[in-house]
Order: C-alpha cells, then structure tokens, then sequence
C-alpha cells in the first residue's frame, strides 16, 4: 500500500463523519496545537536525547527548526454516549532535514463503548513506561515516527464482568504500511551491497491482563506480550544463502496475499531466500511485559521487566533469559522538587549466544542462537525513515555514515535515570542521563567497547498570563565514542487551545 493509496482510503473512510455532524457532533471540542522548536548544537551529531524518542519529528543533524500544527477532537468528548469520534490532523514543516514537509499524524478514531476502530497514523504510548522518563521500549516505542494502519483495539483496561474489578484486559490488532520509500532509496543511494525495501507492510497485535483493585488492596500485577511484523512489498540487494541452487534475484517482489496477512498474525511460511531451511516469513519480533505497581499514601512505586524476542528463539524458555530492560518507577507524594523517578537497566548481550546451527543429518541439532536485535536479512533494520522503532538505545541507522539500513550496535549494556519535577505551578522540569556500552553485533563485533554518555536539561515554562502557552528550553550533551561528542540547546514554543469547546 503506497502512501498515496493510503490517504485516499482514509479520507473515503472519513466521509460519514461528514454525513453524521448533527448528531455526533464532531465539529465540537476541537483542540488546536502550534509549535515551533529549534535545535542549535555542535559536534558530531545532535545531542541524543534532542533527537530521540520525539516519535521520529526530528533529525541528528546538529541544527534544525519544525514549524508544527494540528488540530484533533479526542473520543473522550462523547464520553456520556455509546458511539464516540474522534480525529486529529498534525502537520509539520522541517528544516534542516531530509523532508520540507512532513504529514505527522493523519488518523480517524471509531469507539463504541470500550472497542475503538482506529484508521490512520497516530502518536501512540508506548507500554507500561513513562512517557516522559523511560528510555524507550524495546518492541514499539515512541522514536519512530507513525505508521498508517487500521487498529481495532481496547485502548484502556475493560474490567471483565463477574472479577469485581479484580481482573481487566486491554489489547489490539493491527495492519497497516510503511511510508519510507523514499527515505530508504536515498538513504541508500544506489549502493548494491546493501539492502532496501519499498512498499513494505506491517502488523502489531498485544494484549494485557491487570491483576488488582486499588480501591481494596494497594498492589497491581500488569503482565502481557505484544508482536510486531514487517512483511511483503518488494527487495532490492538480497543475497541467497550458500545451499541455493540455481539463479537467484536480488531484486524479489514479496507477498502480500491474504495467506501473508495470516502468516504475519500466526507466524509461518517463509522468506525467498531462506533455501533449504525455511524459517517464517517477515520480520517477527516482539516482547514480554510484567509490572507489580504499589498505591498509596501519595506514593506510587513500580518495578517492571520487558523481555525482546526475535523469531521465537527468545519466546518461550526453550533458552535461558538472560537478555532484559528492567526498571523501577518512584512517584512522590506531592512536593516541589521531584514528582517522579526512573531508572532502566537494558542488555542486549546475549542473543541466544553466538552460535547458529541448522539441524542436518550429520549434526541433528537445531541450535537458534545468533538472534541479531531489530535486523533482518530481507528489511535490513526495525526501523522506520531511519529510526529504530523500539529503543533508541540500539542506536538508529540514521547514524550510519555508510548508509547501510542497518543496527551496527544491538548488542548492549546500559543504566539509565530521569527526573521530573514541578518546582512551582507554572515551571516544570525533566532529567535524563543515560550510560551506554556496545559490544557491536555478533557479525561485526567490537574489539574494544564503545561508550556512550548522553544527557539531557529541560524545563518547561507555562505562564498564568498566558493560558495556553508553553516555552521550553533544554540543554543536550553527548559523550564518548559511541556516537561522538556534541552539546547544544532547543528552544520550543507551544499554543494549545480550543475550537467551539463545549465540554
């Protein structure tokens, strides 16, 4: 599905909002947002954490400027009805980056009751972390920027009928299309020794089981899987494998039929180049999530664990976890130095181990090892217009000076810390700091370490004299080898306010 193609479904699926303004009345309760940030820096590249994790509306250049607008009506509106509507428009003019104009969010909301039908590219959360704090999620994150996609989904946990308000779920599913072909021609640059994909597809399902009542008891268990997929569309570069007989394309047109829909959902099939060892089709990847959250006395404790897998080798406990991001979440009764506190531990080392074998008869033992993090040997890296979209942490390809599509460093250490705070009701601030070790990857791994030190200084502004009104200001250093040194600021300009609200 081409960009193109995409916008012209959306916009044919939108008419009956037109049709049905009088009774719905979606022409109510619009906010409007306006924005203007600039990034000025030195070094090598952008300070990090002014690129990352901003849902892929930025750029590792050292300096930038977006001019930003949009407008959108939550669901939550009608939340006194049955049918509730939603929608949100998010444009973006860049410069100093590869685009001069940039359709962020586009994207129709559907809710009957607690079941919402989503069309469109929207900025999501990322699961079962702050928003604000964390490092990033290793599945789906916030680095990326969107992708268009149609998602039935329980955006909030349902309490299931008869538990009490013991047990609640929440979940979706999900199929949409890449929009980065041109970013990964060009990226690419005619090179044929690297790997590119256009028109490629995508699918994400989740789901999640809350275990607690804080109104009873102050503990909450949170646990769940969520999977994505990239599959179909055409490939360039592709290499066979060393048992292929005959003629092999570099260049193969990938399936897209409704037996590969169902192969992205239920893992199976197999890749066109995949020879005599067929494995499943696509780029399958996803992660566990376990939470235990404490309530009370105007605190807010939480540690979690989120384990990546990619294929199924990680999946289940076929082999031993050894590879986890954890972390441990501190919110403060209320006070005017700090609201709350992250800290992550992420490591990527492991990856099954370093050993790859196919069962033959000679050696009939299938050892599934050589996991090789967010690459793949068809789609090149889980990326999306060059940022990974998991965590930022397994450092993006935009980075690379080679313009190879790929992820030169998954296999990591890293400790991680943020701080928020609101001093007073009209100042706001935020803290990150980030320590990285890189070991490379498996098939190109480092002889000595790479380090990497990236901070980040922010405080936001919100004047009573002017509601609506937000500046921000921030101050980014990267250190060590890992991507270089650099440091610089960001101002950012906001204005958020309301068309005809009536709630």
């Amino acid at each position: 599905m081409t960009q193109k193609t995409y916008h012209t479904i959306l916009f044919f699926l939108c008419l009956p909002l037109c049709a049905s303004a009088q009774t719905i009345r979606i022409g109510e309760d619009i906010e409007y947002h306006a924005e203007e940030t600039s990034v000025f820096s030195k070094g090598d590249f952008a300070p990090f954490w002014l690129t990352n994790n901003r849902y892929g509306l930025s750029t590792q250049e050292n300096n930038s400027s977006i001019i930003r607008a949009g407008i959108f009506r939550n669901v939550d509106a009608d939340s006194l009805r049955n049918w509730r509507i939603g929608y949100g428009a998010d444009l973006a003019v860049p410069i100093g980056m590869d685009r001069h104009f940039v359709l962020q969010q586009l994207y129709a909301d559907f809710q009957w009751k607690a079941l919402r039908l989503n069309i469109g590219q929207k900025e999501r959360p990322m699961e079962l972390k702050n928003q604000q704090l964390s490092s990033g999620g290793l599945t789906s994150g916030i680095n990326a920027r969107p992708i268009p996609q149609i998602r039935l989904e329980l955006p909030n946990f349902l309490v299931i009928p008869g538990t009490r308000n013991w047990l609640a779920i929440k979940g979706h599913i999900a199929y949409g299309a890449y929009t980065d072909n041109v970013w990964q021609r060009e990226f690419n640059d005619g090179d044929p020794h690297y790997l590119y994909t256009a028109n490629s597809l995508y699918h994400s399902k989740a789901g999640f089981l809350r275990i607690g009542n804080t109104e009873r008891f102050p503990l909450t268990l949170t646990g769940g899987i969520e999977m994505s997929c990239q599959f179909g569309g055409e490939a360039w570069n592709l290499r066979d494998r060393l048992d292929h007989v005959g003629e092999f394309d570099p260049h193969q047109k990938l399936g897209s039929s409704l037996k590969d829909f169902w192969n992205a959902f239920i893992p199976g099939g197999n890749d066109v180049n995949d020879g005599d060892y067929k494995n499943v089709a696509g780029n399958q990847l996803g992660s566990w999530h376990l939470s235990l959250g404490y309530t009370g006395y105007g605190w807010g404790l939480r540690a979690y664990a989120e384990h990546f897998f990619d294929d199924h080798s990680q999946m289940f406990w076929q082999y031993e976890w050894k590879d986890m991001l954890y972390g441990i979440e501190v919110k403060f009764p209320r006070n005017p130095f700090v609201s709350s506190l992250v800290y992550e531990h992420l490591r990527t080392t492991d990856q099954t181990g370093s050993i790859y074998h196919d069962a033959t008869s000679a050696l009939p033992v299938q050892i599934s090892a050589l996991d090789d993090y967010y690459n793949h040997h068809i789609y090149g890296a889980w990326q999306h217009a060059g940022f990974t979209m998991g965590s930022p942490l397994i450092i993006s390809p935009l980075y690379n000076g080679d313009h190879n599509i790929t992820c030169y460093h998954n296999r990591v250490l890293a400790h991680h810390f943020g701080i928020s705070g609101t001093p007073c009701s009209q100042i706001g601030y935020r803290i990150l700091f980030t320590h990285e070790k890189s070991l490379g990857k498996y098939s190109l791994p480092l002889t000595d370490p790479q380090y990497g030190n990236f901070l980040l200084l922010e405080a936001t502004y919100h004047p009573t004299w002017c509601h609506g009104l937000h500046v921000t200001a921030a101050y980014g250093q990267n250190g060590g080898q890992l991507i270089g040194h650099s440091r610089g600021g960001m101002i950012t300009l906001s204005y958020d306010g309301w068309i005809n609200k009536k709630h």
